[in-house]
């Protein structure tokens, strides 16, 4: 099975951090990102990782080289310019059976090989895996009736439910007739309009650990995090 890691972003929310390195090489523990997650998919069944790439595509370049290393066959896809969430899939080649999709900068201790299972006993287009949060508003809340002034109900600091993506996806290839070619395309846009073809999403729930490096704060709390979790993540 083939993934595809989305590496080419500039990182810039990581700043100062990604001003020295790009975000998939940021260290966590005693390896990069990156490192972890390309650990991650070859215990999932993964057999060739492609890196899509644009800022940093030589500091990766150099790190990951063809794979050998990490006993997984690496290639390298790049943007010339940017392409937006999802749109460097459509320089890919060769992605004709299920395959797997993951933003290079997540700290999940999620089983791939799970989640993989999952999408193709579902036959779904496309699966997202998704995390569970609570949002609580330490204000009052006003509802308007129908975005007008008159409010019809107060609600005092309340907790809002949402699933959001964890940035992993399991995709058949047909998602890519939906992906124009070499233009900037984010991955909601990919979204509506497969929902508005009917083709079937699903998201995966997941209630493990989950962290992305959107941030300074967030990359500080993931090295810490990576000592308690080191086990399950790395399944060693």
């Amino acid at each position: 099975m083939k993934a595809v890691v989305l590496a080419g972003g500039e990182g810039t929310r990581l700043a100062p951090y990604s001003k020295k390195l790009p975000k998939p090489l940021m260290p966590i523990g005693d390896m990069p990102i990156l490192e972890i997650l390309i650990h991650q998919m070859k215990l999932a069944g993964v057999d060739e990782v492609i890196l899509a790439v644009g800022h940093g595509m030589d500091a990766l370049n150099a790190y990951f080289q063809n794979g050998n290393q990490f006993g997984i066959k690496i290639n390298y896809s790049t943007e010339q310019f940017p392409l937006g969430t999802i749109g460097p899939l459509s320089l890919i080649e060769g992605l004709d059976e299920s395959f797997l999709v993951t933003n290079g900068d997540i700290l999940t201790t999620l089983d791939f090989q799970e989640l993989i299972q999952q999408h193709q006993k579902s036959q779904a287009t496309a699966t997202i895996a998704m995390h569970a949060r609570h949002v609580k508003i330490d204000l009052g809340v006003l509802e308007l009736a129908d975005g007008k002034e008159e409010i019809v109900r107060y609600l005092e600091k309340p907790t809002y439910h949402f699933h959001v993506s964890m940035g992993i996806y399991v995709f058949d290839p047909q998602v890519l007739h939906y992906i124009p070619s070499n233009q900037y395309y984010d991955f909601p846009e990919l979204v509506h309009k497969l929902i508005d073809q009917g083709k079937k999403v699903i998201g995966y729930p997941f209630d493990g650990y989950w962290q992305d490096l959107g941030n300074p704060d967030d990359y500080e709390q993931a090295i810490l995090d990576f000592d308690v979790h080191k086990h399950q993540i790395l399944r060693d």
